[in-house]
């Protein structure tokens, strides 16, 4: 639960006060547990990876099951450096007063590692099922794959951000661009 859930009531629309470095740092400490999940992730889908070429059955698979293991293999990387890339920046801009540059880039970062590793996974999805399947059931579980991610990580957030509407008495600064858009 985040303090903009909980029913302190300091500040003059009912929630408790906080200054916009405090805003910054729970939007900080928020954004850092959500990067934990996704990495823990990322993790086991690269240790996945690093060891399948080294397997018996390997050797057998077809030259474009190579490919897309190759591009899967790169996504993951890709998608562990976004996703350890606010830890990094952290590192870098620590005590230099960035704290707002800091989670707006974080936000940005872990966007897009999320993508990228929505896409690693989809790809891991079709590499292993082309592998014991034919081409139809390859294509109709791969494409159910991407069609869950889209819908669950895209369009619910969509439908709760349209149907929750403006929110009176929200903190401004979890609307505005230092709270990481």
């Amino acid at each position: 639960m985040t303090r903009d859930d909980t029913d302190d009531a300091d500040g003059p629309d009912g929630r408790e006060a906080e200054t916009p470095y405090q805003r910054l740092t729970r939007n900080w400490a928020e954004l850092l547990q959500e990067i934990r999940v996704a990495q823990t992730g990322v993790q086991i889908l690269f240790g996945f990876l690093l060891t399948l070429p080294f397997s018996a059955r390997f050797g057998v698979v077809e030259p474009y099951q190579r490919a897309i293991f190759i591009g899967v293999l790169l996504l993951t990387a890709l998608a562990s450096a976004l996703l350890i890339g606010p830890v990094a920046f952290h590192r870098i801009v620590f005590r230099h007063h960035a704290r707002a540059e800091l989670v707006r880039t974080a936000n940005a970062l872990a966007l897009g590692g999320l993508a990228v590793l929505g896409l690693a996974i989809i790809g891991v999805v079709l590499l292993v099922v082309s592998v014991l399947t034919g081409v139809l059931t390859t294509v109709l579980i791969a494409s159910g794959t991407a069609a869950t991610f889209v819908v669950v990580w895209g369009v619910l957030p969509g439908l709760a951000l349209r149907r929750s509407g403006p929110r009176e008495g929200g903190h401004p600064a979890d609307r505005d661009s230092t709270a990481g858009r």
